[in-house]
């Protein structure tokens, strides 16, 4: 049992890199090994019938992604497409997904350690789409649970 502690300790110590962006003045990161690219294509296809989290399909060197609303799935209104606005470009079970978000911000490398568990509400938002937060000099990271949020824009409406 110990071993296993010990384990469980030096998983908790390791270094993680984060892609991170704001959806409104909210910012969030992915494990940087869960991006597949960060892209300007914004024109999308609409998708007939489909969720109102989906803002439709994406042609990525001939593979089709599914371009999906973060600030809906986060329970934001809708925002204008701005020039800042990127598709976070993720691989999740055998597909290309794109996450609409309103700008990019750094890589950031921190001390898996450093990071607390998320509340179970943050500004409003359902903490079980966030694996934890960290406190930066001036704000709050929140660690996006990408599979999470793919289950969550599947059920609903």
């Amino acid at each position: 049992m110990a071993t296993a502690q010990l384990d469980e300790q030096d998983v908790e110590a390791e270094e993680l890199q984060l892609a991170t962006f704001y959806v409104g003045d909210m910012l969030l990161g992915i494990d940087i090994r869960q991006v597949q690219e960060i892209n300007r294509q914004l024109a999308v296809t609409d998708v007939p019938h489909s969720s109102t989290h989906v803002r439709g399909v994406i042609n990525l060197r001939g593979d089709v992604a599914t371009v999906i609303d973060l600030r809906s799935i986060l329970g934001f209104p809708s925002a204008e497409v701005t020039r800042q606005s990127r598709n976070l470009i993720v691989h999740s079970q055998g597909e290309s997904i794109g996450f609409l978000v309103d700008r990019i911000s750094d890589i950031l490398t921190l001390n898996s350690s450093e990071i607390s568990q998320p509340p179970t509400n943050i500004e409003g938002v359902d903490g079980s789409l966030f694996k934890g937060v960290f406190k930066l000099e001036k704000e709050l990271l929140i660690t996006l649970d990408v599979e999470a949020v793919l289950a969550g824009k599947s059920s609903a409406p």
